[in-house]
């Protein structure tokens, strides 16, 4: 039950002095999504992106969503100005939020689609009772903060059992939910985390690190797409 594959170059990797022109040149090379690393140097030991942030590249990204993955606590302050900033998604750390459930609800109360993320300890019982509000999940396969770490290969067995409940939701209700994967994602290991369940790939160092986008967009996703 896998959905169309989904490529979301993330803007961690990208040349800050030019992020308006890397944006539009990564989504004209075939990216489906943009994705903006939201962090506030408490939930990670990083600070980057904001919401003026979100609204300057939003002309530049065209047709392409905004994936916005806030690894920040709390959670609730920052989803109506990125919502307003143009994100459409806004996916957040279950742990970082008092109320789960509501900020769920706040976020699709903006007009955006809701992602929850997992890092590679956190456990998945967040997921026992929030399906129904819920459009993406989404695994991080490194520990959250900084770009261009390795794989963690525990990931594939949480995916699969991820994949297993999201098909089964899917079967009992008519309505998909997208599986993202966050962290080391390269031509050499898309076809795996494919394998394992995976629909949406977020790549940073992999896309922005190579001579030519097209080639390694289209790469990735050929090699998603073939698994």
């Amino acid at each position: 039950m896998r959905q169309a594959t989904v490529i979301a170059p993330s803007l961690l990797s990208a040349n800050f002095a030019q992020l308006g022109a890397d944006v539009a040149g990564v989504v004209e090379a075939g990216a489906d999504w943009v994705h903006l690393d939201v962090m506030d140097h408490h939930y990670v030991p990083n600070l980057t992106f904001g919401p003026m942030v979100c609204e300057a590249i939003r002309p530049f990204a065209g047709r392409a969503l905004i994936d916005v993955h806030l690894m920040v606590e709390p959670v609730d302050a920052l989803v109506m100005p990125f919502a307003k900033a143009g994100a459409g998604l806004i996916s957040f750390h279950p742990e970082a939020s008092l109320h789960v459930d509501r900020t769920l609800q706040l976020i699709r109360d903006q007009d955006c689609q809701t992602g929850l993320v997992f890092n590679p300890a956190t456990p998945l019982h967040w997921l026992d009772h929030l399906l129904d509000k819920i459009d993406c999940v989404m695994l991080m396969s490194v520990n959250p903060g900084f770009g261009g770490q390795s794989f963690i290969p525990s990931t594939l067995p949480k995916l699969r059992l991820v994949r297993d409940r999201l098909d089964a939701y899917a079967r009992g209700t008519g309505r998909r939910i997208r599986l993202e994967v966050d962290g080391g994602v390269k031509p050499d290991n898309i076809a795996s985390i494919a394998r394992a369940g995976a629909d949406t790939f977020v790549a940073g160092s992999a896309v922005f690190g190579s001579r030519d986008w097209r080639a390694t967009i289209a790469t990735l996703r050929h090699a998603a797409e073939c698994s």
